[in-house]
Protein backbone atom coordinates (compact mmCIF):
# COMPACT_ATOMS: atom_id res chain seq x y z
CA UNK A 1 0.00 0.00 0.00
CA UNK A 2 1.25 3.50 -0.86
CA UNK A 3 0.62 6.52 1.38
CA UNK A 4 0.36 10.20 0.41
CA UNK A 5 1.84 11.71 3.57
CA UNK A 6 1.38 15.30 2.39
CA UNK A 7 -2.34 14.69 1.91
CA UNK A 8 -2.54 13.02 5.34
CA UNK A 9 -0.87 16.06 6.94
CA UNK A 10 -3.42 18.44 5.40
CA UNK A 11 -6.31 16.19 6.38
CA UNK A 12 -5.12 15.86 9.99
CA UNK A 13 -4.43 19.60 10.31
CA UNK A 14 -7.89 20.55 9.04
CA UNK A 15 -9.70 18.16 11.35
CA UNK A 16 -7.69 19.05 14.46
CA UNK A 17 -7.93 22.83 14.00
CA UNK A 18 -11.72 22.61 13.59
CA UNK A 19 -12.21 20.99 16.99
CA UNK A 20 -14.06 23.17 19.51
CA UNK A 21 -14.10 20.90 22.56
CA UNK A 22 -11.68 18.50 24.32
CA UNK A 23 -13.93 15.54 23.40
CA UNK A 24 -13.59 16.30 19.70
CA UNK A 25 -9.82 16.68 20.07
CA UNK A 26 -9.55 13.30 21.84
CA UNK A 27 -11.49 11.67 19.00
CA UNK A 28 -8.92 13.03 16.53
CA UNK A 29 -6.06 11.70 18.65
CA UNK A 30 -7.58 8.21 18.71
CA UNK A 31 -8.25 8.35 14.97
CA UNK A 32 -4.64 9.10 14.10
CA UNK A 33 -2.48 7.97 17.05
CA UNK A 34 -4.61 5.34 18.79
CA UNK A 35 -3.82 1.60 18.85
CA UNK A 36 -6.04 1.13 15.85
CA UNK A 37 -5.29 4.55 14.41
CA UNK A 38 -3.94 5.56 11.06
CA UNK A 39 -0.27 5.80 12.11
CA UNK A 40 -0.35 2.30 13.68
CA UNK A 41 -1.93 1.00 10.49
CA UNK A 42 1.00 2.41 8.51
CA UNK A 43 3.52 0.81 10.91
CA UNK A 44 1.74 -2.54 10.64
CA UNK A 45 2.03 -2.46 6.86
CA UNK A 46 5.78 -1.97 6.80
CA UNK A 47 6.41 -5.75 6.90
CA UNK A 48 4.72 -6.17 3.55
CA UNK A 49 6.80 -3.53 1.82
CA UNK A 50 9.94 -4.03 -0.20
CA UNK A 51 13.36 -3.19 1.22
CA UNK A 52 13.48 -0.05 -0.95
CA UNK A 53 10.09 1.32 0.31
CA UNK A 54 10.40 0.53 4.02
CA UNK A 55 12.79 3.39 4.91
CA UNK A 56 10.75 5.96 3.00
CA UNK A 57 7.38 4.88 4.46
CA UNK A 58 8.81 4.45 7.97
CA UNK A 59 10.28 7.94 7.93
CA UNK A 60 6.99 9.35 6.58
CA UNK A 61 5.03 7.62 9.36
CA UNK A 62 7.39 9.00 12.04
CA UNK A 63 7.17 12.54 10.65
CA UNK A 64 3.36 12.28 10.44
CA UNK A 65 3.19 11.09 14.05
CA UNK A 66 5.35 13.97 15.28
CA UNK A 67 3.37 16.47 13.21
CA UNK A 68 0.01 15.28 14.56
CA UNK A 69 1.32 15.17 18.16
CA UNK A 70 2.46 18.79 17.91
CA UNK A 71 -0.87 19.85 16.42
CA UNK A 72 -2.80 18.08 19.20
CA UNK A 73 -0.71 19.80 21.90
CA UNK A 74 -1.14 23.21 20.30
CA UNK A 75 -4.92 22.85 19.87
CA UNK A 76 -5.26 21.55 23.44
CA UNK A 77 -3.53 24.70 24.74
CA UNK A 78 -5.85 26.91 22.68
CA UNK A 79 -8.96 25.20 24.03
CA UNK A 80 -7.70 25.56 27.62
CA UNK A 81 -6.98 29.28 27.11
CA UNK A 82 -10.44 29.76 25.64
CA UNK A 83 -12.10 28.14 28.65
CA UNK A 84 -10.10 30.29 31.04
CA UNK A 85 -10.92 33.51 29.16
CA UNK A 86 -14.65 32.76 29.28
CA UNK A 87 -14.64 32.40 33.03
CA UNK A 88 -16.16 35.58 34.54
CA UNK A 89 -13.82 37.51 36.78
CA UNK A 90 -15.39 39.86 39.29
CA UNK A 91 -13.54 41.82 41.89
CA UNK A 92 -16.22 42.99 44.30
CA UNK A 93 -13.78 45.39 45.97
CA UNK A 94 -13.51 47.58 42.84
CA UNK A 95 -15.87 50.56 42.43
CA UNK A 96 -18.72 50.19 39.94
CA UNK A 97 -18.40 51.51 36.40
CA UNK A 98 -21.34 53.59 35.21
CA UNK A 99 -21.88 54.11 31.48
CA UNK A 100 -22.22 57.78 30.46
CA UNK A 101 -25.85 58.88 30.40
CA UNK A 102 -27.33 61.36 27.97
CA UNK A 103 -29.25 64.40 29.08
CA UNK A 104 -31.85 66.73 27.70
CA UNK A 105 -30.70 69.69 25.67
CA UNK A 106 -30.85 72.97 27.56
CA UNK A 107 -33.61 74.27 25.25
CA UNK A 108 -35.69 71.15 25.88
CA UNK A 109 -35.21 71.69 29.60
CA UNK A 110 -36.46 75.27 29.34
CA UNK A 111 -39.47 74.25 27.22
CA UNK A 112 -40.51 71.56 29.68
CA UNK A 113 -40.01 73.85 32.66
CA UNK A 114 -42.04 76.72 31.16
CA UNK A 115 -44.81 74.40 29.97
CA UNK A 116 -44.78 72.70 33.37
CA UNK A 117 -45.35 76.02 35.12
CA UNK A 118 -48.34 76.85 32.93
CA UNK A 119 -49.73 73.32 33.22
CA UNK A 120 -49.71 73.87 36.96
CA UNK A 121 -51.79 77.00 36.33
CA UNK A 122 -54.43 75.09 34.38
CA UNK A 123 -53.10 75.29 30.81
CA UNK A 124 -52.74 72.37 28.40
CA UNK A 125 -49.91 71.94 25.88
CA UNK A 126 -50.80 71.95 22.18
CA UNK A 127 -48.48 71.57 19.20
CA UNK A 128 -48.99 72.22 15.51
CA UNK A 129 -47.22 71.79 12.16
CA UNK A 130 -44.18 73.86 11.28
CA UNK A 131 -45.42 74.18 7.68
CA UNK A 132 -48.46 76.44 7.87
CA UNK A 133 -50.94 78.16 5.59
CA UNK A 134 -50.62 81.85 4.93
CA UNK A 135 -54.10 82.25 6.40
CA UNK A 136 -53.25 80.73 9.78
CA UNK A 137 -49.86 82.44 9.98
CA UNK A 138 -50.93 85.93 8.90
CA UNK A 139 -54.49 86.63 7.78
CA UNK A 140 -56.29 85.05 10.74
CA UNK A 141 -53.94 86.97 13.08
CA UNK A 142 -55.03 90.31 11.61
CA UNK A 143 -51.91 90.63 9.46
CA UNK A 144 -53.14 91.16 5.87
CA UNK A 145 -50.77 91.22 2.90
CA UNK A 146 -50.37 95.01 2.92
CA UNK A 147 -49.85 95.34 6.69
CA UNK A 148 -46.49 97.01 7.46
CA UNK A 149 -45.82 94.75 10.47
CA UNK A 150 -45.72 91.78 8.14
CA UNK A 151 -42.22 92.73 6.98
CA UNK A 152 -40.76 91.81 10.36
CA UNK A 153 -42.55 88.43 10.41
CA UNK A 154 -42.37 87.45 6.74
CA UNK A 155 -40.94 83.97 6.59
CA UNK A 156 -39.81 81.27 4.18
CA UNK A 157 -42.37 80.26 1.57
CA UNK A 158 -42.74 76.87 -0.10
CA UNK A 159 -43.32 76.42 -3.81
CA UNK A 160 -46.19 74.03 -3.18
CA UNK A 161 -49.54 75.73 -2.51
CA UNK A 162 -52.25 74.61 -0.12
CA UNK A 163 -54.11 71.76 -1.80
CA UNK A 164 -57.45 72.81 -0.26
CA UNK A 165 -57.24 76.50 -1.14
CA UNK A 166 -55.19 77.52 -4.16
CA UNK A 167 -55.09 81.10 -2.94
CA UNK A 168 -53.30 80.13 0.27
CA UNK A 169 -49.56 79.70 0.11
CA UNK A 170 -47.65 77.34 2.38
CA UNK A 171 -44.76 78.61 4.45
CA UNK A 172 -42.63 77.90 7.51
CA UNK A 173 -44.47 79.49 10.42
CA UNK A 174 -42.97 82.69 11.81
CA UNK A 175 -44.56 82.19 15.26
CA UNK A 176 -46.53 79.48 17.06
CA UNK A 177 -49.66 81.66 16.96
CA UNK A 178 -51.15 79.48 14.18
CA UNK A 179 -51.57 76.78 16.84
CA UNK A 180 -53.86 79.19 18.70
CA UNK A 181 -55.87 79.72 15.52
CA UNK A 182 -56.22 75.97 14.99
CA UNK A 183 -57.33 75.47 18.61
CA UNK A 184 -59.92 78.27 18.48
CA UNK A 185 -61.33 77.14 15.12
CA UNK A 186 -61.85 73.60 16.44
CA UNK A 187 -62.87 74.22 20.06
CA UNK A 188 -65.27 76.41 21.99
CA UNK A 189 -64.15 78.46 25.02
CA UNK A 190 -63.12 78.31 27.77
CA UNK A 191 -59.62 77.60 26.43
CA UNK A 192 -56.21 77.75 28.10
CA UNK A 193 -53.32 76.43 25.98
CA UNK A 194 -49.57 76.90 25.58
CA UNK A 195 -47.96 76.15 22.23
CA UNK A 196 -44.20 75.39 22.09
CA UNK A 197 -42.27 74.79 18.88
CA UNK A 198 -39.79 75.95 16.26
CA UNK A 199 -40.39 79.11 14.24
CA UNK A 200 -38.59 80.61 11.24
CA UNK A 201 -37.81 84.21 10.30
CA UNK A 202 -35.23 85.84 8.00
CA UNK A 203 -33.55 87.28 11.07
CA UNK A 204 -29.87 86.69 11.88
CA UNK A 205 -28.57 90.20 12.36
CA UNK A 206 -26.40 89.50 15.41
CA UNK A 207 -25.35 86.89 17.98
CA UNK A 208 -28.73 87.13 19.76
CA UNK A 209 -30.89 86.36 16.69
CA UNK A 210 -31.28 83.30 14.47
CA UNK A 211 -33.34 82.44 11.40
CA UNK A 212 -34.69 79.46 13.38
CA UNK A 213 -35.50 79.56 17.09
CA UNK A 214 -37.98 78.17 19.61
CA UNK A 215 -41.04 79.93 20.91
CA UNK A 216 -43.75 79.32 23.48
CA UNK A 217 -47.06 81.12 23.14
CA UNK A 218 -50.04 81.06 25.45
CA UNK A 219 -53.74 81.70 24.97
CA UNK A 220 -56.62 81.96 27.42
CA UNK A 221 -60.14 82.61 26.13
CA UNK A 222 -63.28 82.94 28.22
CA UNK A 223 -65.94 85.46 29.08
CA UNK A 224 -64.75 88.55 30.92
CA UNK A 225 -60.98 88.05 30.64
CA UNK A 226 -59.19 91.31 31.53
CA UNK A 227 -55.71 92.79 31.30
CA UNK A 228 -55.44 92.51 35.07
CA UNK A 229 -55.63 88.72 34.77
CA UNK A 230 -52.91 88.84 32.11
CA UNK A 231 -50.62 90.82 34.42
CA UNK A 232 -51.32 88.50 37.34
CA UNK A 233 -50.67 85.38 35.24
CA UNK A 234 -47.35 86.59 33.82
CA UNK A 235 -46.20 87.96 37.17
CA UNK A 236 -46.76 84.56 38.74
CA UNK A 237 -44.89 82.88 35.89
CA UNK A 238 -41.87 85.21 36.17
CA UNK A 239 -41.69 84.68 39.92
CA UNK A 240 -41.68 80.92 39.44
CA UNK A 241 -39.16 80.94 36.59
CA UNK A 242 -36.74 83.71 37.61
CA UNK A 243 -37.37 83.91 41.35
CA UNK A 244 -39.27 86.15 43.72
CA UNK A 245 -36.64 88.90 43.48
CA UNK A 246 -37.40 89.63 39.82
CA UNK A 247 -38.71 93.10 38.98
CA UNK A 248 -41.22 93.47 36.14
CA UNK A 249 -42.76 96.20 34.05
CA UNK A 250 -45.35 96.18 31.27
CA UNK A 251 -44.39 98.58 28.50
CA UNK A 252 -46.98 99.61 25.85
CA UNK A 253 -46.31 98.11 22.45
CA UNK A 254 -48.08 97.17 19.21
CA UNK A 255 -49.01 93.72 17.95
CA UNK A 256 -51.62 93.33 15.20
CA UNK A 257 -53.22 90.31 16.91
CA UNK A 258 -53.67 91.87 20.38
CA UNK A 259 -55.23 95.10 21.62
CA UNK A 260 -54.09 96.52 23.98
CA UNK A 261 -50.56 95.11 23.66
CA UNK A 262 -47.48 95.27 25.85
CA UNK A 263 -43.90 94.10 26.14
CA UNK A 264 -42.80 92.51 29.42
CA UNK A 265 -39.42 93.63 30.73
CA UNK A 266 -37.56 92.30 33.74
CA UNK A 267 -34.75 93.60 35.91
CA UNK A 268 -33.18 90.54 37.49
CA UNK A 269 -29.83 89.59 38.96
CA UNK A 270 -28.97 86.17 40.37
CA UNK A 271 -26.80 87.83 43.00
CA UNK A 272 -29.92 89.64 44.31
CA UNK A 273 -28.35 93.01 43.67
CA UNK A 274 -30.45 95.81 42.24
CA UNK A 275 -30.02 96.39 38.53
CA UNK A 276 -31.17 99.35 36.49
CA UNK A 277 -30.97 97.49 33.18
CA UNK A 278 -34.32 96.28 31.83
CA UNK A 279 -34.45 93.26 29.51
CA UNK A 280 -37.42 92.38 27.30
CA UNK A 281 -38.58 88.77 27.67
CA UNK A 282 -41.97 88.50 25.97
CA UNK A 283 -44.89 90.21 24.29
CA UNK A 284 -48.50 90.00 25.43
CA UNK A 285 -51.94 91.56 25.20
CA UNK A 286 -55.67 90.94 24.93
CA UNK A 287 -56.77 89.02 21.84
CA UNK A 288 -57.84 91.34 19.03
CA UNK A 289 -61.56 91.08 18.11
CA UNK A 290 -60.64 90.47 14.46
CA UNK A 291 -58.76 87.31 15.50
CA UNK A 292 -61.94 86.04 17.17
CA UNK A 293 -63.85 86.94 14.03
CA UNK A 294 -61.42 84.92 11.88
CA UNK A 295 -62.01 81.90 14.15
CA UNK A 296 -65.82 82.14 13.88
CA UNK A 297 -66.56 83.52 17.35
CA UNK A 298 -69.48 85.92 17.78
CA UNK A 299 -68.52 89.54 18.18
CA UNK A 300 -68.20 90.59 21.82
CA UNK A 301 -69.05 87.12 23.20
CA UNK A 302 -65.53 86.24 24.40
CA UNK A 303 -62.35 87.97 25.47
CA UNK A 304 -58.92 86.49 25.84
CA UNK A 305 -55.31 87.05 26.66
CA UNK A 306 -52.22 85.95 24.74
CA UNK A 307 -48.47 86.01 25.28
CA UNK A 308 -45.35 84.71 23.59
CA UNK A 309 -41.70 84.26 24.55
CA UNK A 310 -38.50 83.05 22.89
CA UNK A 311 -37.07 79.95 24.54
CA UNK A 312 -33.49 80.88 23.64
CA UNK A 313 -34.01 84.33 25.14
CA UNK A 314 -35.22 82.83 28.42
CA UNK A 315 -32.22 80.50 28.58
CA UNK A 316 -29.77 83.27 27.71
CA UNK A 317 -31.15 85.53 30.43
CA UNK A 318 -31.19 82.84 33.11
CA UNK A 319 -27.69 81.49 32.44
CA UNK A 320 -25.91 84.59 31.11
CA UNK A 321 -25.34 83.18 27.60
CA UNK A 322 -24.45 85.89 25.06
CA UNK A 323 -24.42 83.97 21.77
CA UNK A 324 -27.51 82.11 20.48
CA UNK A 325 -25.37 79.97 18.17
CA UNK A 326 -23.98 78.05 21.15
CA UNK A 327 -27.31 76.23 21.45
CA UNK A 328 -26.89 74.61 18.02
CA UNK A 329 -23.15 73.89 17.75
CA UNK A 330 -23.36 70.61 19.75
CA UNK A 331 -20.26 71.48 21.77
CA UNK A 332 -20.22 69.06 24.71
CA UNK A 333 -18.18 71.52 26.79
CA UNK A 334 -21.11 73.91 26.59
CA UNK A 335 -24.01 71.46 26.80
CA UNK A 336 -22.63 69.52 29.76
CA UNK A 337 -22.95 72.61 31.93
CA UNK A 338 -26.74 72.31 32.00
Amino acid sequence: MTWDFEQLRRQARDEILKTLAPKELEDCRIKYLGRKGLVQEIYAGLARLSKEDKPRVGKGANDLKNFITALLDEQSSKLKRGRNEKKPTLDVTLPGVYPPLGRQHILTQIVEEVCGIFKGLGFVVKEGPEVETEFNNFTALNIPVDHPSRDAFDTFYLRQADSKRKDRNLLLRSQTSPVQIRVMRNNKPPLAVVAPGKVYRPDAVDATHSFMFHQIEGLLVDKGVTFAELKGLLTEFCHRFFGKDVKMRFRPHFFPFTEPSAEVDISWDSSKKSSKKWLEIMGCGLVHPKVFESCGYKKGEYTGLAFGMGVERMAMLRYGINDIRLFYENDQRFLNQF
